[in-house]
């Protein structure tokens, strides 16, 4: 009985794996990875030069990235698909070898495996492996920290509208004198379209959400 194990690769270089996902990927000997139709794939460029060269590869590709907007229903019906006959694949091989998958940052953290996760996890064994986040990754690179003391470090997508996206700075700060001023209950609306505006993204992400652009 084999298993599938997914390892987080982190934010694009290799010298930040995790001892243990490089030694994960140098002995796989069945490799999976997400890609664009056409491209190598960000995953797979991280490890190259670190494969077997005897490994399989399974280049698991999007049937859909940008060409689409999310919120079409086709959108949601290809990747609903797409992750379905992936996830049944790699539960066919689990059943006699290790699949290694392949993901950038951590996998948990907004990353694409977690759709496969949800439909394999009853089937066969799933280990998902962390790596650092992109985010982190990004914030390091400035040389400057990105939270001191008691500081609240909120995160919120890119897919969000520009009014959604305004709101949640101007909330989070949360300062007296905002509050004072009768923008209390506007921050509090703030909040709630953002609220509401991830609720829809997470029901998004359970059926078929996709991926970013490769």
């Amino acid at each position: 009985m084999g298993s599938v194990i997914c390892v987080g690769l982190g934010p694009g270089d290799p010298d930040l794996m995790s001892v243990r996902s490089d030694r994960l990927v140098r002995s796989a000997a069945h490799v999976a990875y997400f890609r664009k139709k056409g491209y190598e794939g960000q995953a797979r460029r991280i490890v190259n030069g670190m494969l077997r060269a005897d490994a399989t590869e399974y280049p698991m590709d999007y049937p859909v990235t940008t060409e689409i907007h999310f919120s079409d229903p086709e959108y949601n019906r290809q990747m609903a698909e797409f992750y379905e006959a992936w996830a049944e694949r790699l539960a066919v091989l689990a059943e006699t070898d290790t699949v290694l998958v392949l993901c950038e940052g951590d996998p948990f953290f907004y990353g694409s495996f977690m759709h496969l996760y949800t439909r394999l996890r009853e089937r066969v064994t799933v280990e998902v492996v962390p790596g650092i986040t992109g985010m982190s990754g990004c914030w390091t690179a400035t040389g400057e920290p990105i939270t001191w003391g008691d500081d609240v470090l909120t995160v919120v997508t890119a897919t969000m509208s520009e009014a959604d996206l305004g709101a949640g700075n101007r909330c989070a700060g949360g300062d007296e004198d905002r509050a004072q001023s009768g923008q209390a209950e506007a921050c509090l609306d703030g909040r709630r379209a953002i609220a509401g505006c991830l609720a829809c993204r997470t029901r998004h992400h359970a059926g078929s959400e996709g991926p970013p652009p490769d």
